[in-house]
């Protein structure tokens, strides 16, 4: 920045000494742009994020999507905002039975949405087609796998893995019939 500096400072003063007239603030020829690590630099924390809100609309869909700072995670639901406990496990476990669980990467988030993943009458309303791989997240920076645990006594489960134990944020948002629970996973720390 000091060399564009001192290169208009030189350029008014050329300018000046030949009699043309030049403006108070030159615009210099290069700017500075942030870095990629500044830009993305979060306060998130890797703790457990929790809130207790139990409500009975059902998910309906499970949805992820590339930032350029983070991997986001989206869990769609009828009705009000769920309440959640999202949080890094040694191990993940499916709801009811406990029996352990795999997936791939160098860390895991249990995922556990205060709603269920059937209708009032019984029927499933959300049933992913491969449990396994309930989204496509190849190609990410961040995830790994995201896998359907289980939805059991009005709670639903899903396992996160991801690359590495990072910082990540929990929120929802709403609209008049729907709202959805937002899993961001940062890049890097």
């Amino acid at each position: 920045m000091k060399t564009v500096r001192t290169t208009t400072i030189l350029a008014v003063t050329a300018l000046a000494a030949t009699g043309v007239a030049a403006s108070a603030q030159a615009t210099p020829t290069r700017t500075a742009t942030p870095s990629a690590d500044s830009a993305c630099s979060v306060t998130w924390g890797s703790l457990p994020k929790t809130k207790s809100t139990m409500v009975a609309g059902p998910m309906s869909n499970v949805r992820a999507g590339r930032h350029a700072c983070f991997d986001r995670l989206v869990v769609d639901l009828r009705g009000k905002p769920a309440g959640y406990r999202v949080e890094y496990v040694s191990q993940l476990t499916q709801p009811g039975s406990g029996a352990a669980v795999s997936i791939r990467g160098g860390a895991k988030l249990q995922i556990t949405v205060n709603a269920p993943a059937y209708n009032p009458d019984g029927s499933p309303a959300y049933q992913p087609a491969n449990p396994k791989e309930v989204v496509n997240v190849s190609g990410y920076q961040t995830f790994r796998q995201v896998r359907w645990l289980g939805s059991y006594e009005g709670y639903s489960d899903l396992g996160l893995g991801v690359r590495a134990r990072l910082p990540f944020r929990v929120f929802t948002l709403t609209d008049a019939t729907t709202s959805r629970l937002v899993i961001d996973v940062a890049h890097a720390w």
